[in-house]
């Protein structure tokens, strides 16, 4: 314990800490550790002083393997999760290491909660899919010596954190450029959430192929959405309500392509003879939809795989091979979208 505990950058030690904070150095190295028997009071100072000299812990000696790692969503309430979950729990399993998943939901009580808690579990790697956390908690991460890898970031990461992705702006592009190629002009879009760095490179791509085919785009056919299902039926309502609605439709989300054909038949229309849809993700279920999906594969379980052998490599002190990684998307192409009627 105490060679992880002591700086690795040379600039102050744990003695040296405690001094200052006028506690023992096994109080400090409780603190460090995460460790739950130290008296709020005592941690917010030793923390400060912490802070205050940009303490970090000596990483593990090379070999040593973590033995948690955190896996922490915004939400849990889409199949998307389970994907990532499932690539992450493989390579975990794989190395022995145990996984926590959390949800933070957006606030900051609750990551502040999370954080506490990994805290006491002295959790060795962070796995953070399209959430932010406040820079506090990114530096106490940092004091902790608890490497974070991003999955899908949700703005700018932080510039020492490795980043894992799919090439969305591409995805949005071949989802856009297949509709095109089956003679639709007017393409709606149903966009994710603005804030997700994913969503603008999937809208970016849309555009881009509209533009590249001709096309002028009209900001009428891109309606906003939140990835979930409920959110797809209500912006498909809103381009059917257009003076001219759209021949077909190009959802971010699969969740969102499904919610938008719900909205399609609870009008008596059919898909794809009345409206083509494209999904974005390929999730498990849509090639059982009624009717089958056409969508952008994107490697989700792949995505949840590299972030763990990442998060296990900075474990060891080993830098990863690219700090920024973006997998390949696929069209897939099935049963819910052909030319619009008169081009068959």
């Amino acid at each position: 314990m105490a060679a992880r505990e002591a700086d690795a950058g040379g600039k102050v030690t744990i003695t040296e800490i405690a001094r200052q904070a006028g506690v023992s150095v096994p109080t400090v190295s409780r603190v460090v550790n995460g460790r739950s028997d130290v008296s709020p009071q005592t941690r917010a100072r030793v923390e400060e002083l912490l802070r205050r000299h940009g303490y970090r812990k000596r990483p593990a000696p090379p070999g040593t393997r973590a033995a948690l790692l955190d896996l922490v969503f915004n939400d849990l309430d889409s199949p998307w999760a389970v994907e990532i979950i499932r690539g992450v729990e493989e390579v975990a399993h794989a190395a022995g290491v145990g996984t926590v998943v959390s949800a933070i939901h957006g606030r900051s009580g609750d990551a502040r909660e999370w954080m506490r808690n990994l805290r006491a579990r002295a959790s060795d790697g962070v796995i953070l899919v399209t959430s932010a956390l406040e820079p506090m908690l990114h530096e106490e991460l940092r004091i902790l010596g608890v490497p974070l890898v991003v999955v899908d970031p949700a703005g700018s990461p932080a510039l020492d954190s490795p980043t894992i992705g799919a090439a969305n702006w591409s995805g949005g592009m071949a989802a856009t450029e297949h509709l095109l190629s089956l003679g639709h002009r007017r393409i709606g879009l149903i966009a994710g959430p603005p804030r997700l760095l994913c969503s603008r490179a999937r809208l970016d791509g849309y555009r881009a192929a509209l533009e590249g085919a001709g096309v002028a785009p009209d900001a009428s056919l891109v309606v906003p959405g939140d990835f979930r299902p409920e959110s797809g039926f209500t912006a498909c309502n809103t381009l059917l309500d257009l003076p001219e609605p759209p021949t077909a439709v190009f959802a971010a989300s699969d969740q969102m392509a499904l919610g938008a054909i719900e909205a399609l038949r609870r009008r008596g229309l059919r898909v794809p003879q009345d409206m083509s849809v494209v999904g974005f993700d390929d999730l498990p279920e849509v090639r059982w939809s009624a009717p089958p999906l056409t969508t952008i594969r994107q490697p989700l379980a792949d995505m949840g795989k590299l972030a763990a052998r990442t998060a296990l490599r900075l474990t060891r002190d080993e830098q990863p091979d690219s700090p920024r990684v973006e997998l390949g998307t696929d069209l897939v192409v099935r049963s819910s979208t052909t030319p619009p009627a008169g081009r068959g």
